[in-house]
């Protein structure tokens, strides 16, 4: 009888034990993560160019702060892509000494685009292809992102779609064998304009004829004049 009383009574200790490690490791399943955004700020953003005397561009910038921490430096408006995800445009402190220089001399570069994931708290960088962090200007719809990208050589401008889902872009498509000339950033072409019902994106580079795609998931087709203007008599 004493011994069925005693396995009774660890039993229900060991009930009783775990109860507050089920708990904890619940508590741990569904943690919150609080992300924000601080305080704008301006900086001084150094362009290289030919001209030595050229001033600074000024970029408002402002930190990504998650669980109150500060996770990354970013500038412009964020585009929410999900009620769980959104992108935005990062900034980075890059080390400009010289190796005969004892100092660090830090000055504040772009980059390229971040994905954050409210419930995980997740911030993660993205790979876009052809993408320049200096002459690209990027327009968002949805979860897809539209720029002219440039080749390795600068010597090719392209029209790129992009999916955050797929690593290959749905659009990839020559617009120009000139590059770009200059030192003037988002100047490989304007943002391109995006419009819905049906879907499509419009490009517009330096010197060339405006070109428009239809956008069916996947698939891209150019969109020629006449199906414009009768789209347009609808």
């Amino acid at each position: 009888m004493r011994k069925s009383v005693s396995v009774r009574l660890v039993a229900w200790s060991v009930v009783w034990l775990s109860v507050p490690l089920m708990a904890s490791g619940a508590n741990a399943a569904t943690k919150v993560h609080v992300i924000a955004f601080g305080k704008w700020t301006s900086v001084q953003w150094p362009v290289e160019t030919g001209d030595k005397d050229a001033k600074p561009l000024v970029l408002k910038i402002r930190p990504l702060i998650v669980d109150e921490r500060v996770k990354e430096y970013t500038l412009g408006t964020p585009h929410d892509v999900t009620d769980r995800l959104f992108v935005v445009r990062r900034v980075f402190r890059l080390n400009d000494s010289l190796p005969e220089e004892p100092a660090p001399h830090w000055q504040w570069e772009r980059g390229g685009w971040l994905l954050v994931d409210r419930v995980t708290g997740r911030v993660s960088a993205m790979n876009l292809p052809e993408f320049d962090v200096f002459y690209s200007a990027a327009s968002w719809y949805r979860d897809y992102v539209a720029y002219c990208g440039m080749s390795d050589d600068g010597k090719k401008t392209y029209a790129i779609v992009a999916q955050i889902s797929r690593r290959k872009p749905v659009l990839k498509k020559p617009l120009s064998d000139d590059g770009v000339s200059g030192d003037v950033p988002d100047s490989a072409c304007p943002a391109p304009s995006w419009q819905r019902g049906p879907m499509r994106v419009s490009f517009e580079p330096p010197g060339a004829a405006k070109q428009m795609f239809a956008i069916r998931g996947h698939a891209v087709d150019l969109v020629n004049d006449a199906e414009e203007e009768e789209e347009g008599s609808k």
